[in-house]
């Protein structure tokens, strides 16, 4: 007697592949998270790092992550995922962290533009330090919509 439950190849998750990755929710949170990510570190770079410390972290959380993200964009567009479930896992537990991570950054960010309000060259300073702020903030965003939209689905 045949089964009435659903098929095995109605139980594996469905994920995109080639082109259509761009138009899937969750998947289409890449391509904006490395073009953001790629402007703060440019934004950062920009600055005279007046707080190697702080500045340093979000060149590293920016530049990681944007490498990380163009590694797994490539690896949806050529289709190494096989629809895989653990695919599914790892996209999921690399924008949590990556979210978390970009927080501190961001915070971090914030707070070297506070600093570079005043001092030499402050004008630009300030100005390239606020727009990495919004932009470090904005990635954040993006890393939270990826990781919960991805969990949810």
């Amino acid at each position: 007697m045949a089964s009435v439950g659903p098929s095995a190849a109605s139980t594996q998750p469905i994920l995109p592949s080639g082109p259509a990755v761009f138009k899937t929710i969750p998947y289409a949170f890449i391509l904006p998270e490395i073009v953001c990510g790629t402007w703060v570190w440019i934004l950062v770079a920009a600055t005279s790092v007046s707080l190697p410390l702080l500045q340093g972290w979000v060149m590293y959380v920016s530049l990681t992550s944007c490498l990380i993200s163009l590694l797994l964009l490539l690896s949806y567009l050529l289709g190494f995922h096989r629809n895989s479930e653990n695919w599914k896992v790892l996209d999921s537990l690399y924008h949590g962290t990556t979210a978390i991570l970009y927080m501190s950054a961001a915070v971090l960010q914030a707070n070297a533009t506070i600093n570079s309000e005043f001092g030499p060259n402050a004008p630009l300073n300030y100005q390239l330090n606020s727009a990495a702020s919004f932009f470090a903030f904005l990635t954040t965003f993006l890393y939270i919509l990826h990781a919960f939209s991805i969990y949810y689905q």
